[in-house]
């Protein structure tokens, strides 16, 4: 049986026990919603690897404290999260200047500049964004968790989830607002 196929609750079993193979496969299974999480929430791809590095290693360390009460990716998502958190206390946020996201190539170029221009301007309003109503939305919208996860990723209800979410559409909208004419393409 190949570790590709088992479980992430398998893995994590394995990784408790010392198995760098079964790390190895868990950490490719979830890097790359992990650094997608990081780099929105930080604006920094370089600060997202290292966050995503230092996730990686407390699941190493700390693997055997895992509960099944959560999902595996649930769980490395608040690691994530909370390392993100405290690196965005320990400085002002900053303002992403290249998109996150790179283009896709099976778009026109003049397409994929103006994606790339809204992606960027998008990126400038949600860093305007309290943490928290910025966490949220990049948990649900960008990350695509359902809400259950992103509550407990928060450590929150879904309830104030919820909350968070409708506030955050709305300092996006306002924020936004200036800018619906170039983002849309007609008088707002």
């Amino acid at each position: 049986m190949s570790l590709t196929s088992l479980q992430d609750a398998e893995l994590i079993s394995r990784v408790a026990d010392g198995d760098p193979v079964a790390f190895q496969a868990l950490s490719e299974r979830h890097i790359n919603p992990l650094l997608a999480l990081s780099a929105r929430l930080l604006g920094d791809r370089s600060e997202a690897e290292d966050m995503v590095q230092e996730c990686f290693l407390r699941v190493w360390r700390h693997a055997g404290r895992w509960k099944p009460t959560a999902a595996v990716g649930t769980w490395m998502h608040r690691i994530t999260y909370n390392l993100c958190i405290d690196r965005i206390r320990a400085r002002k946020p900053t303002v992403p200047i290249e998109p996150l996201d790179p283009p896709s190539q099976d778009k026109p170029a003049d397409q994929r500049i103006q994606d790339q221009d809204i992606a960027r301007r998008v990126g400038i309003a949600l860093a305007t964004l309290p943490d928290r109503q910025r966490s949220a939305i990049v948990l649900v919208h960008y990350q695509e968790l359902p809400a259950r996860d992103a509550a407990n990723t928060m450590e929150i209800s879904v309830e104030a989830l919820e909350s968070l979410l409708s506030r955050g559409r709305r300092g996006l909208r306002a924020a936004l607002l200036e800018e619906a004419t170039d983002l849309i393409g007609v008088n707002a």
